[in-house]
């Protein structure tokens, strides 16, 4: 087995990744305070080719060196829209007619591999603050919680790495139907 070299990726030029469709699913960011997040996020949003993220509250925006340093330009490539408010954002996600689900421990949630999306329809993850979480409000307005199971004594994910798992997960039932 050899290692591709990045030549051999077939990597998309910005033009190309910014021309092309994407998933039907855009992430929200409701108060996420560290800029490493923030550019992981974008890095995962960038490799799943989704629609859009989201900055809410408190969360930073690009052109910052912080985020760029996860991002790795990746925030130049995903389209991103910045709101004051997180329910500002929901509300109009609604009125596009996605369905907006946040990522978070909540009673009624669904574990993760049961979510099963539509695969016509178009999808809004929220994922919140390191500590607090997605904020109630935001949860109020949602159609559902997600939630990823864990088994450990901690209960707590990195905000960068449920947002990988989610996405994977969540792409791949809406692309194919399923997650091999």
């Amino acid at each position: 087995m050899r290692k591709l070299k990045v030549t051999e990726l077939n990597r998309l030029t910005t033009d190309e990744y910014r021309a092309s469709v994407k998933t039907p699913l855009t992430v929200v960011l409701d108060n996420v305070r560290s800029m490493n997040n923030v550019g992981s996020v974008f890095r995962t949003a960038d490799a799943f080719r989704l629609e859009a993220v989201y900055l809410c509250g408190i969360t930073a925006v690009p052109p910052d060196p912080e985020i760029h340093k996860t991002a790795l330009g990746a925030e130049d490539t995903v389209s991103w829209r910045y709101f004051k408010d997180t329910l500002e954002a929901i509300s109009e996600l609604k009125q596009r007619g996605y369905i907006v689900c946040a990522l978070e421990q909540a009673e009624g949630s669904v574990p993760l591999e049961n979510f099963h999306p539509e695969r016509l329809k178009k999808y809004a993850l929220i994922i919140g603050h390191e500590v607090k979480g997605v904020q109630q409000e935001a949860v109020n307005e949602c159609s559902c919680c997600i939630e990823i199971r864990q088994y450990g004594v901690k209960h707590s994910l990195n905000v960068a790495v449920s947002a990988g798992i989610a996405i994977y997960d969540i792409t791949n039932k809406l692309l194919y139907g399923k997650v091999d």
